[in-house]
């Protein structure tokens, strides 16, 4: 049956991915399950999406009672439960406003449209451009790629939206030379996720978010990947002791449900005004509501704290893979965001993880990305290591009998 829908599958939907051959059709905490009633433990949680796993509970319970009263009444009006959700995003954040949209790439899209608002604004209409990091990736609208600092993602689309400019990541001194008086602002992820699960350096950080004060260029951080307690604290931010001015956040926000905002200084978010930007459907009722229940569990029950022990515990059994394979190279990540960078390609290990029960995926070619989720138990990550290991063990064996 399962082969007859992946084939229905493939008929009738656009060609945008390649999809793992099962089809899914239930998810409890950290479990997922096909059609045909296989189990599989998942370690990339839609990607970094249901960080408090499938059908949690409150979540489930929120967008229930939600849906019995109120689904859309467009932003022409207040809504109850999108004020509840932006007040709990302002209150745990260095922000003093909030916009609502559906996506990551729609929450880019609106931080750069307000970057350059603002400076329009304020310095006129020749400060405009925005540099952002090479190996970066910001989404798949027009102006996300090109904000993208992947040739790859870009091919085919030229032209691309103007007055992008790329630096080597962690690089200062190149970021300085870039900058110019029609700078208006950097865009940064403080997590290379998709880019391979590169970190930014903390002195970088900081020197960055000085230099950018000095120059009056706005910093946009890119959350969408590492925040709402990815990294073991609720925005990744908070380890490099800065603020930003403006901050995109989506995938988890919703813990699944589609939701994505962006979070702004009250002075930048100014910039916004009736009529200059908008989504019909940024923060209806049933996106708030799971907002607010994914922000009140992670908050209140101790999740952060999970993520950090159980990312110290994983790392802990990832360091001795290494030790037990020279074909890893590196080992990278903070809470419960790891890469294993390999020497070998790395999709054929993302199948065998398949057959044997374990969602992950590969970036880069040669990148496993582990993005479990937050709730994920110590025996659960025991699993991974056991069939880790048994399939390195194998490539090592299968290389050694050639």
């Amino acid at each position: 049956m399962q082969e007859q829908w992946i084939n229905y599958g493939k008929q009738y939907l656009a060609n945008t991915y390649n999809r793992f051959p099962i089809v899914i059709t239930k998810g409890e905490r950290c479990w997922i399950w096909d059609m045909d009633g296989r189990r599989y433990l998942d370690f990339l949680s839609g990607i970094a999406v249901c960080n408090l796993g499938h059908a949690q509970k409150d979540v489930v319970e929120s967008l229930t009672v939600q849906a019995g009263k109120l689904f859309h009444i467009s932003n022409l009006f207040y809504m109850e439960q999108q004020i509840k959700a932006a007040k709990i995003l302002v209150e745990h954040s260095f922000g003093d406003k909030v916009f609502f949209c559906n996506s990551g790439a729609e929450a880019n899209e609106a931080a750069i449209k307000l970057a350059r608002r603002y400076s329009w604004k304020k310095y006129g209409a020749d400060r405009y451009e925005i540099i952002s990091m090479e190996n970066s990736f910001h989404g798949r609208t027009l102006a996300t790629l090109s904000a993208t600092g992947q040739t790859k993602f870009q091919e085919g689309f030229s032209p691309l939206l103007s007055g992008f400019t790329y630096v080597p990541f962690n690089d200062m001194e190149s970021l300085k030379k870039t900058v110019s008086n029609k700078t208006c602002a950097v865009i940064l992820e403080l997590i290379q996720a998709e880019g391979g699960v590169y970190l930014a350096d903390k002195k970088y950080v900081r020197k960055l978010r000085e230099f950018t004060k000095e120059k009056d260029i706005l910093l946009i951080l890119d959350e969408v990947q590492t925040g709402i307690g990815r990294t073991g604290k609720l925005f990744a931010y908070e380890h490099y002791d800065i603020e930003p001015d403006i901050m995109s956040l989506a995938k988890a926000l919703g813990n699944g449900f589609p939701v994505g905002a962006i979070i702004g200084k009250d002075d930048v978010m100014q910039a916004f005004e009736p009529g200059t930007h908008a989504s019909t459907f940024g923060g209806n009722p049933l996106a708030s509501s799971a907002v607010i229940a994914t922000l009140n569990t992670i908050t209140d029950e101790n999740i952060l704290k999970n993520c950090i022990n159980l990312g110290m515990y994983l790392h802990k059994g990832l360091l001795a893979l290494k030790e037990k394979y020279p074909f890893i190279v590196e080992i990278r990540g903070i809470g419960l965001i790891w890469g294993i960078e390999l020497s070998i390609d790395g999709d054929p290990l993302v199948k065998e993880f398949l057959q044997e029960g374990v969602i992950i995926n590969c970036t880069k070619g040669n990148i496993l990305r582990l993005v479990p989720p937050l709730i994920i138990k110590n025996e659960e990550i025991d699993i991974f290591l056991e069939i880790a290991d048994r399939i390195f063990e194998r490539h090592i064996k299968a290389v050694n009998s050639r």
